[in-house]
């Protein structure tokens, strides 16, 4: 295929937009790898104060209470799935996954409940 003539295509938007959050996502990554430690203690802090207010929200609106129930179980869940895997001093792969989808997660609760 070197010898080839045929005209490369261009890729679409999705696919470059895709690349771009995985660059950062590995950016993210590598940072996050090579000083653990400190991001590890920052990221409890923050991630649990978020969970936190995620929750209040959660409880303070006007839902099925088996609903609240659900998502109060989960958003718990998920905070102290993260708090768990830094103190068990996981590979830095599976703390920084679980800190990205603990923060998403309350994000997302808090974003649904103010709008």
């Amino acid at each position: 295929m070197e010898n080839s003539t045929t005209i490369s295509m261009r890729h679409s938007r999705s696919e470059h937009k895709a690349k771009g959050w995985n660059k950062i996502y590995k950016l993210a990554f590598r940072e996050f790898k090579n000083k653990q430690l400190g991001y590890s203690t920052i990221a409890i802090i923050a991630q649990s104060c978020l969970g936190s207010a995620a929750a209040m929200f959660l409880l303070m609106g006007a839902l099925d209470m088996i609903l609240k129930m659900a998502l109060l179980f989960f958003i718990t869940i998920i905070c102290m799935a993260f708090n768990g895997a830094v103190l068990a001093q996981l590979k830095p792969l599976y703390t920084f996954n679980l800190l990205i989808l603990s923060v998403i997660f309350s994000s997302l609760v808090i974003i649904a409940h103010i709008i």
